[in-house]
């Protein structure tokens, strides 16, 4: 039992430990509320889309002096509208613009990073660096983290209803078009939250895993969101936790996790559709 808990305690007793689990903590709740609705709304590529076209606006802002985070934020929300636009005034499908969108920002970012003398390492930027981070990035993460969180709780009804009917919410006289671009801009703020602990790569799978596991296990939406909410924190808590004791990178360690709980529920759906098709039989 001793040693149980020192496995828990133990790395609680540095500095950048406690800086690393509550970030992980907060970007883990905050992605979780938000992938709910990117599953339901089926905008995983969106999503994967916004994350790599943040790159571009990482550079220019830390060119012209603003934090990072500025960048990041405009450029993932000008991906979205432009995705949206092209998708409106083009005969190419949703998912080729975005295709090309996310490649091209991502490429952009890259070949700018290259030429341009930053202190931001792309590793950095790719993989996140959680461990690395500071105080002052742990208010701005948790800050985010907690506006977003809380603008979707308060409004998931509203945007429960967007993400399954479209049609229907704008009969009863739900603003469509600002829950739509607010859903847009929630989104860029989600994944600017998450950036420096997760990065791109990584941060698509936490965005989207949670929602998989509770959709996979529930049939209602409360509790799709309690289920995707608690496999995140269980997730960023023990991913944290064992890259301390395995000296190994936390935000992969995070997302091997919550892969490996996504692959659990996948195979408990199956044999509970198995089971009800037998009993129906």
């Amino acid at each position: 039992m001793d040693s149980l808990l020192t496995f828990f305690t133990e790395p609680l007793a540095h500095g950048f430990m406690q800086r690393a689990l509550l970030i992980a903590l907060a970007i883990g709740i905050v992605c979780s509320v938000f992938s709910c609705f990117l599953v339901l709304k089926g905008w995983s590529l969106m999503g994967d889309a916004i994350s790599h076209a943040v790159l571009p606006g990482i550079a220019i802002a830390f060119v012209i002096g603003l934090p990072l985070i500025v960048g990041a934020f405009i450029a993932g929300l000008f991906c979205a509208i432009a995705t949206g636009y092209l998708k409106e005034n083009s005969r190419v499908k949703e998912d080729a613009v975005m295709g090309i969108m996310f490649s091209g920002m991502f490429a952009l970012g890259l070949v700018m990073l290259t030429k341009i003398e930053t202190d931001v390492h792309l590793l950095h930027v790719l993989f996140g660096n959680v461990l690395g981070l500071t105080t002052r990035d742990l208010i701005e993460t948790c800050s985010i983290a907690f506006i977003c969180s809380a603008i979707m709780l308060a409004k998931r009804r509203d945007l429960m209803l967007y993400c399954f009917d479209p049609a229907h919410a704008s009969v009863i006289g739900l603003p469509v078009r600002v829950l739509h671009f607010g859903l847009l801009a929630l989104l860029a703020l989600t994944i600017v939250s998450a950036l420096k602990a997760a990065g791109i790569i990584l941060v698509i799978a936490m965005l989207i895993a949670p929602g998989a596991i509770g959709y996979l296990l529930s049939k209602s939406f409360d509790k799709m969101l309690l289920i995707a909410i608690a496999s995140s924190v269980f997730s960023c808590l023990m991913g944290t936790i064992l890259s301390y004791h395995m000296d190994a990178a936390t935000a992969p360690l995070i997302v091997v996790i919550e892969a490996s709980i996504f692959l659990v529920a996948f195979i408990k759906s199956l044999i509970m559709e198995n089971s009800a098709g037998g009993q129906q039989a």
